[in-house]
């Protein structure tokens, strides 16, 4: 009979999962499993060649996918995984059958997460790459500092409703709002859109009001233009979570980008 003590969490054992594996997939049970022997399972996983590893009983754990280097990895995850999932992650995709908490690709390089469900706050804080789909609503400053550079241009695409400061301070790539898939009431957005946004696109699925922008975006109805560009992206986001796409493409989108590469210079002083 093995020997376990309490986790620094009432609830959770210093053990490692129980692990299953059969070919290139290896199977965790996370039930009671504090974080850290989570991850370092996932990591041993990967290191002795999984291509996909499956994690059931998910309650919590944080940084699940954080730091994993390979385009070839495939981690799925059955339940509710905690904070900074997918944190500075460069190339696996993590697919997520649930719901998430905050920080959910924060400073994400490549890859891609997938959730089908909603998730929390600071989705894709400093994302430098890649792509995160949101099936349901998201919460505050979601896409805060999302950052473009050379080829890398990350992508995230939430189908439900968000909350204020959406794509607060964006400096890169492509935040999506399509406002179809929301359990929440209230406006498709909420207060202070695109506040402090320096560069990137904001695209949103219908109306926004003037008093739900920063005055540092321009607003303008969405182009054929606009519509081509993201259509595969819509595409794909379909695809990986069982939508339409002609749906998706029956409203108007209204597009958002900035009106200035230094919102802000005036308040500093350059020597």
């Amino acid at each position: 009979m093995t020997s376990t003590t309490k986790g620094p969490i009432e609830g959770y054992v210093q053990v490692a999962p129980a692990a299953t594996r059969e070919g290139d997939t290896v199977t965790l049970d996370s039930k009671g499993v504090y974080y850290k022997h989570l991850n370092e399972a996932i990591r041993a996983a990967a290191a002795d060649g999984a291509t996909t590893i499956v994690i059931n009983n998910v309650n919590g754990q944080r940084y699940i996918g954080t730091g994993l280097r390979s385009k070839d990895l495939r981690i799925e995850v059955h339940g509710t995984p905690g904070q900074d999932m997918g944190m500075l992650m460069d190339g696996p995709t993590v697919e997520v059958f649930g719901n998430a908490q905050d920080g959910v690709g924060n400073t994400m390089n490549s890859g891609k997460v997938i959730v089908h469900g909603s998730a929390g706050d600071v989705l894709g804080y400093g994302m430098r790459g890649g792509k995160v789909f949101i099936k349901g609503d998201v919460g505050y400053r979601v896409g805060i500092h999302m950052k473009a550079y050379e080829e890398l241009r990350p992508i995230m695409v939430c189908g439900g409703k968000a909350r204020d400061f959406f794509g607060e301070y964006m400096a890169g790539g492509l935040l999506v709002l399509l406002g179809m898939n929301s359990r929440l009431e209230g406006p498709l957005v909420g207060g202070y859109l695109g506040t402090g946004m320096h560069g990137g696109t904001i695209y949103v699925r219908g109306e926004v009001e003037p008093w739900q922008c920063g005055k540092e975006v321009g607003v303008f109805p969405a182009n054929e233009a606009d519509v081509a560009e993201l259509t595969p992206i819509l595409k794909e986001y379909c695809e990986d979570m069982g939508m339409d796409l002609d749906e998706v493409l029956s409203a108007q989108f209204t597009k958002l980008v900035p009106v200035s590469h230094r919102p802000y210079g005036k308040l500093y002083t350059y020597l």
